[in-house]
């Protein structure tokens, strides 16, 4: 579970890949690495003697449900606020977690923006083909997590940062980087979907996995200690009160 088909992984793999091709002859171990061999040289397009899921795509799926995974690796996402962005759009229903329905919706959202138009009972199969692949424990929905190995999102941002600088002049350098990078709107204030992306890496830091639920209670939380002016957003000053932070006049 690392992102990669690799060592005795992959012999398995082709051992498998040979056993359905349902060769007459035994699937012996020079055969085997005949094959894998054979296939690595055309498909292991980094050459780093492992397969990647868009390598795997390339090999074995028709161009579109090859497409629903190679998106991920053409604009993967950098930044947990527009990852809450898309959150927050197909959620429709607020309940915490993406519903077979609702992750229909992305899909067929995502095909229009790319220009292709996908028969229904088409995207009913591909919507079941990646329910399956994603959700992690099978309850039939997707959460946080699971949305985020979809989109690809990269590592959390607040990881780069020591929790326990000591100097205020450090501190304060880290607050303003951390403050403009979930401040994508550059309005001097976190709200909506800023609100969450801070609110998610920054939960994430001390609970790996938090769900779509925990998620709406940490930000209650946040806001009503952090928004002294109950506007609904959090103003840069608000956010530094709230962390112990004095900023320069």
């Amino acid at each position: 579970d690392n992102g990669y088909i690799e060592g005795k992984e992959l012999d398995n793999f082709f051992h498998h890949l040979l056993k359905k091709l349902g060769t007459s002859d035994a699937i012996t171990e020079e055969k085997l690495q005949r094959v894998k061999e054979r296939f690595m040289s055309a498909y292991d397009i980094t050459a780093d003697g492992r397969l990647q899921i868009h390598e795997l795509a390339y090999m074995i799926l028709p161009e579109d449900e090859n497409f629903l995974l190679l998106f991920r690796r053409e604009t993967p996402l950098d930044n947990s606020v527009e990852f809450m962005r898309i959150w927050r759009k197909y959620d429709a229903d607020s309940s915490g977690f993406i519903s077979a329905g609702e992750l229909k919706d992305f899909l067929r959202d995502l095909f229009l923006q790319h220009g292709k138009m996908i028969p229904e009972a088409k995207l009913e199969e591909y919507t079941d083909t990646m329910m399956k692949i994603f959700d992690k424990n099978k309850d039939g929905r997707l959460d946080l997590n699971d949305l985020a190995r979809i989109l690809a999102l990269q590592e959390n941002f607040l990881l780069q940062f020591k929790m326990d600088a000591c100097s205020t002049e450090e501190r304060r350098s880290d607050f303003e980087k951390i403050f403009a990078h979930y401040d994508v709107s550059k309005t001097g204030a976190l709200e909506g979907p800023e609100v969450d992306g801070f609110v998610k890496d920054m939960m994430e830091l001390v609970k790996p996995s938090i769900s779509g639920v925990d998620l709406d209670k940490f930000r209650e939380i946040l806001l009503h200690h952090c928004d002294v002016n109950k506007d609904g957003k959090i103003q840069k000053s608000e956010l530094a009160l709230c962390l112990g932070l004095k900023m320069n006049p």
